[in-house]
């Protein structure tokens, strides 16, 4: 039986200019219910980080959202957008990247009907139901993989998680029966609390600048020790991003995408709340 696609239309989309070969999942931040997901995507319209998805998908049987029409472009995975048509998984606790397989194998629904809209998006395109590795997803390979398999090229994000059932989708979108999954080890959780920012309030972690606030770690010192922890914790929560003590373009970027994700003030340095946020926020 096809799925049952309830049209919520959303504003945040452009034309393709390249073929699709990927087909994407994720799991939405807040959002628990493919509807609350639209209606986000629908009001991001008006801030300065739209993004969309192409659908929604929860636990209502046989049935998912739809946000963007697949010939579409949605803005969900950074570079990988082009080449990638891509569901939210929306989720009772709003976030599921840390969840055990026997998590996720409590939500039959669910999972029955990401395997079914994987099964309508690999016949429409023409994609083999085959799991992609990271270095496929981001080479050139056609088949499913997670956002997390993206890595820089696709925003650098975690989800769905190591306790995903990948497999047992594949089998039930090419109409074999799944065998049970063992539990997998989840991923560092965040730490309740966060080392104290070692610096005034006023001073921030940044690229190299005449500012006698800004400390870069370029020039070695108690600066370098301060951006490589930060860097780390950042590796920790699951963003590719190099540990080396120096905060160049790529900490920056990483820095504002992780300030996009948790509605901080985006300007790509690394303040007090920022500092906070990266040990404290749930991991998503």
């Amino acid at each position: 039986m096809p799925l049952k696609r309830v049209s919520i239309p959303c504003p945040n989309y452009s034309a393709r200019n390249a073929n699709v070969r990927l087909i994407v999942l994720h799991t939405s931040e807040g959002a628990t219910t493919y509807t609350s997901l639209g209606q986000f995507f629908i009001n991001s319209a008006s801030t300065t980080n739209p993004v969309s998805s192409h659908v929604g998908i929860d636990d209502t049987p046989n049935t998912v959202g739809e946000y963007v029409q697949r010939s579409y472009k949605a803005w969900t995975a950074a570079n990988a957008n082009p080449v990638a048509v891509q569901a939210e998984l929306c989720t009772p606790s709003g976030a599921a990247a840390n969840w055990t397989a026997s998590q996720w194998n409590t939500h039959p629904n669910m999972l029955s009907n990401v395997a079914a809209w994987i099964a309508e998006e690999a016949a429409a395109f023409k994609i083999p139901i085959v799991k992609l590795s990271p270095a496929q997803a981001q080479g050139s390979s056609a088949g499913v993989c997670q956002h997390s398999d993206l890595g820089a090229w696709g925003g650098g994000h975690y989800d769905c998680g190591n306790g995903f059932p990948i497999d047992d989708v594949l089998k039930l979108a090419t109409g074999t029966t799944p065998s049970p999954t063992p539990p997998t080890p989840t991923p560092p959780k965040p730490s309740p609390t966060a080392p104290p920012f070692p610096y005034p309030p006023d001073n921030y972690l940044g690229q190299p600048s005449s500012d006698p606030k800004c400390h870069s770690g370029y020039y070695g010192g108690v600066d370098n020790t301060n951006v490589r922890t930060w860097q780390q914790q950042m590796k920790n929560r699951g963003w590719s991003i190099s540990v080396d003590g120096m905060y160049g373009p790529s900490s920056s970027s990483v820095c504002r995408q992780f300030q996009s994700e948790k509605k901080l003030s985006v300007d790509g340095l690394v303040g007090p709340q920022t500092w906070q946020t990266t040990w404290t926020a749930p991991v998503t």
